[in-house]
């Protein structure tokens, strides 16, 4: 038996009994009305339902995310000779950071150059005389041409390798890591270190698969970053193809509408994700709604005068957000319904409003 039921019951066992007492008489109609007129008055506060926009949105936890980060590695193997930027520093795209031994690459180089400095000198002599004079055959003609062109190819190696000999930064950003120090031997793809783009930063996080349907690019967001005291705007970047088999959620990206001093990769944010709007729906204060055996219902205050009362009305709940949820069923723009006060009075209880 609900609270509202008891209610009633109560006040029939009270008039019965009245009516009993006083035998019926005319009399027993004045008892009545003074019994009724004894009954409490409760005093409530209640606001006044309006038709407006409810913004329905999805809760989650995002991960703060470098735009770019990559992991730089050696190209050729060498000894470190040279570290040119300590870890911490900004640099530009293209800055040296580290620079290997190249001695021996320099020796290969000069070696190299000279034996093409040769073939070219030989080519030009044999491509003279077998085209101006008509000495010489084909084939040393050709092998002549070949080797010349040979060596300019190694000689564009060495060169190459040389260049690759210092390891610069692929795009500008943050020299985060370090890995190796002055001395240190690499092998060719060996991580040496690496480079953060913090410009922009992104939030990632996982959203459940059951609202698929409802992210999109361009979705709006608000982000909190609890530990720096801020909030602030995103919008939806990159939705993912596929959900992750273990957690169920796809990866959302979401680009930050201006930049968050102190933030940093890996920090926690909050994320509202806007999932929909309901324009001109009935939105009630989470703190009305009472909970009985048919689900939740609230009271709505009606009458006039000395004769105020309040009417329990069960009620449909749509979505919600913080302490506001959506009223699909039981009431209607323009209702007053009992904010304060609500878990004192019952169906039909006579209020006082003390706060509008």
């Amino acid at each position: 038996m609900t609270k509202i039921d008891r209610r009633y019951l109560a006040l029939g066992v009270v008039t019965l009994a009245l009516s009993a007492a006083c035998g019926g008489d005319p009399e027993s109609t004045d008892v009545a009305v003074a019994a009724e007129d004894t009954r409490r008055v409760i005093n409530v506060e209640v606001t006044q339902l309006q038709a407006q926009d409810f913004s329905d949105v999805i809760r989650l936890t995002g991960t703060v995310a470098a735009d770019r980060e990559v992991t730089v590695a050696a190209e050729e193997a060498g000894t470190v000779a040279q570290i040119l930027v300590d870890k911490g520093t900004a640099v530009n795209e293209g800055q040296p950071l580290i620079r290997l031994d190249d001695d021996l690459l320099q020796a290969q180089w000069d070696e190299a150059q000279a034996q093409s400095k040769l073939a070219h000198e030989l080519w030009e002599r044999v491509r003279r005389l077998y085209e101006e004079d008509g000495i010489g055959t084909e084939s040393d003609y050709l092998e002549s041409q070949y080797s010349a062109a040979g060596a300019a190819a190694r000689l564009t190696l060495i060169h190459v390798r040389l260049q690759r000999t210092t390891i610069r930064a692929p795009f500008g950003g943050i020299f985060d890591t370090r890995l190796v120090e002055v001395g240190s031997v690499v092998a060719p793809g060996q991580a040496v270190g690496s480079v953060v783009d913090l410009t922009p930063l992104k939030v990632t996080a996982g959203v459940p698969e059951r609202y698929a349907a409802d992210v999109a690019l361009g979705a709006v967001a608000g982000v909190r970053f609890d530990d720096l005291g801020h909030e602030g705007s995103a919008r939806v970047s990159y939705v993912g193809a596929q959900v992750h088999p273990d957690n169920r959620t796809f990866l959302v990206e979401l680009s930050l509408d201006s930049p968050v001093a102190g933030a940093k990769p890996q920090m926690v944010a909050d994320v509202v994700l806007q999932r929909r709007l309901l324009s001109g729906v009935v939105v009630v204060p989470r703190q009305a709604l009472i909970r009985t055996e048919a689900g939740y219902a609230a009271f709505v205050v009606e009458g006039t005068g000395d004769e105020i009362t309040a009417s329990a009305r069960q009620v449909t709940q749509g979505p919600s957000a913080s302490d506001r949820v959506v009223i699909t069923e039981g009431l209607s723009p323009g209702d007053l319904v009992v904010i304060v006060g609500q878990n004192q009075v019952a169906d039909g209880d006579r209020v006082r409003i003390v706060g509008e």
